[in-house]
């Protein structure tokens, strides 16, 4: 069975590069983990985890061993700074991760690594790595930027649904805070995501496919990458993520 998903996948590959895709990002089997962060410019501890995420731009396995993604989180808005980024889907999204781990707080800064619980201790002590276990491989590709093509050949196929998600990432953000815990400091932020977006894939044999389109908002940041991962269908626990630069920071232009 794994012969003929690689060999499937194989031939998928093949025919992108005969259409010469401006972006292509793909896995091997393993699985890529994907690290979420839960932040806030309203959250005086929150800086040093966002120091450590932006340090990962320079990491080798970025991408190939891990895929990072910020969340800024709404609810401490109301201590006098509005985080721009903010957004109470991304809210909801830490409380469903709560309930999955039997949590009744969620709190920031609060990392958590493929579907589990990282907490704000994470950063200091761990370096991003991939899981090590055997997962499938992933590829997304694009023409223009925002409409994507998304293949994923499983090594366990599931029997039902499979979702894929996408995530738009700015970074190169400067945010001058005027107000609440963090007044008068300035935070630089990377892996901010710009918006987030969930849609169902098809079942064809042993691999699903699908399509999805990410129109950016306005924006000042320097820097845009995309994260993708795959979950079952109307799960959270991702399955394999993939994603890289759309336009990369200076460093990483050659």
């Amino acid at each position: 069975m794994k012969f003929v998903i690689l060999s499937l996948f194989a031939g998928f590959l093949a025919g992108l590069e005969s259409h010469a895709a401006p972006l292509c990002f793909h896995t091997s089997a393993k699985q890529v983990s994907l690290v979420e962060l839960y932040t806030s410019e309203g959250c005086s501890s929150c800086p040093p985890a966002e120091t450590w995420l932006a340090r990962q731009t320079n990491s080798p396995g970025l991408w190939q061993n891990f895929v990072p993604v910020a969340f800024h989180v709404d609810y401490w808005n109301y201590l006098g700074w509005a985080d721009r980024w903010s957004d109470a889907s991304y809210s909801l999204r830490q409380s469903e991760y709560a309930k999955l781990w039997h949590s009744e707080n969620i709190y920031t800064p609060c990392f958590v690594v493929n579907g589990r619980e990282g907490g704000s201790t994470f950063f200091p002590h761990s370096q991003p790595a991939t899981s090590g276990r055997d997962a499938g491989l992933l590829s997304v590709h694009s023409l223009d930027s925002n409409h994507w093509d998304v293949v994923f050949a499983p090594v366990n196929f599931l029997a039902g649904a499979y979702e894929v998600h996408a995530a738009l990432l700015a970074g190169g953000i400067r945010s001058e805070i005027t107000a609440g815990e963090n007044s008068g400091r300035t935070l630089d932020h990377e892996f901010v995501v710009l918006d987030l977006i969930r849609v169902g894939l098809k079942n064809e044999g042993t691999v699903v496919k699908g399509k999805f389109i990410q129109n950016p908002k306005p924006h000042s940041a320097k820097t845009l990458a995309i994260a993708v991962w795959i979950t079952p269908g109307g799960e959270l626990m991702p399955l394999q993520a993939t994603g890289g630069w759309i336009v990369p920071p200076p460093a990483s232009l050659n």
